[in-house]
């Protein structure tokens, strides 16, 4: 049907305010990446705004050689494919025989509770730690994972998706003599593929986003992910955890360069995945939704 006149002054006012937010969302990194691009002084007389001024690379060189700086992100990449595969695995062995009916499962709702009030009410820091440090993972990234490896809401998206999958499948393949674990990996995972891409996208972003619980896990500077290097190191500024040579460029530098310089470089990975997922993200939101 052709648009009416109201119905294009709609859709015109809604694009205009989309791009709107979209260029709000954007201006802070373009002014960071502005800012690691211009010089020292330009920068601390508050000349750079959205365009570099004095031109200058010296901070992405410091970067390069920045061996500290690159164990961090490896460590972060490292958590983040641990975690995401655990987060979604365990979340899938979880939510599968939940979604089973009463019938099928008789304490399918004691569990479901089990499952449900951790998340609205926790033990809190002081407990969790000392299950971290009675467990002996302080200091290992295990101890960045392993605490949160079983995500509730994760369960609840996937319960919804194999709720929705027709019950005659798993019956014709119970039939054919597969396993529950077979079931699932073979019938129920393939047709969640929306949903576990959704679920992968909050998993990484959660584990490359998160910082706090390695200032408090981990003891060891060379095994911080990258945001916790990056809170410890560049926004908390402490000269005792850098070499004399580091100390040197860095007053060579100046400060708010090479944090500009690390910020960009530390936001580039996850960027640069989410696109790769972007067409089962809102596709797994909605269908995740329509059956409770």
């Amino acid at each position: 049907m052709k648009a009416s006149k109201g119905e294009k002054i709609f859709y015109l006012i809604n694009e205009v305010f989309l791009v709107a937010v979209a260029l709000v969302c954007l201006a802070p990194m373009v002014y960071i990446f502005a800012v690691s691009l211009s010089s020292s002084s330009a920068v601390t007389a508050g000349k750079v705004f959205f365009w570099p001024v004095d031109f200058t690379l010296t901070g992405y060189e410091y970067l390069l050689k920045n061996q500290m700086f690159w164990k961090a992100m490896l460590n972060s990449v490292i958590r983040v494919s641990l975690g995401t595969v655990i987060n979604v695995g365990c979340a899938c062995l979880v939510a599968y025989p939940l979604s089973k009916p009463n019938e099928r499962f008789k304490l399918r709702t004691f569990y479901a509770w089990v499952f449900f009030i951790p998340m609205i009410v926790n033990g809190g820091l002081i407990p969790t730690y000392m299950v971290v440090k009675d467990t002996n993972l302080i200091d290992s990234i295990w101890s960045l994972i392993l605490p949160g490896a079983v995500p509730v809401f994760f369960i609840m998206v996937l319960l919804n998706f194999f709720r929705a999958i027709p019950s005659e499948l798993e019956d014709a393949a119970l039939i054919d003599g597969a396993g529950q674990i077979r079931t699932l990996v073979q019938i129920f995972i393939p047709l969640s593929k929306p949903a576990l891409a959704t679920l992968c996208v909050y998993a990484m972003l959660n584990h490359w986003n998160a910082w706090f619980d390695g200032t408090i896990y981990l003891n060891s500077l060379s095994k911080f992910p990258l945001l916790t290097y990056m809170q410890t190191v560049v926004v908390n500024y402490n000269p005792e955890l850098l070499s004399p040579a580091e100390l040197e460029q860095m007053s060579k530098l100046g400060g708010r360069n090479l944090e500009a310089a690390q910020i960009f470089a530390s936001s580039l990975p996850i960027i640069m995945t989410y696109p790769f997922f972007q067409k089962y993200f809102t596709k797994g939101l909605i269908l995740g939704g329509v059956k409770g």
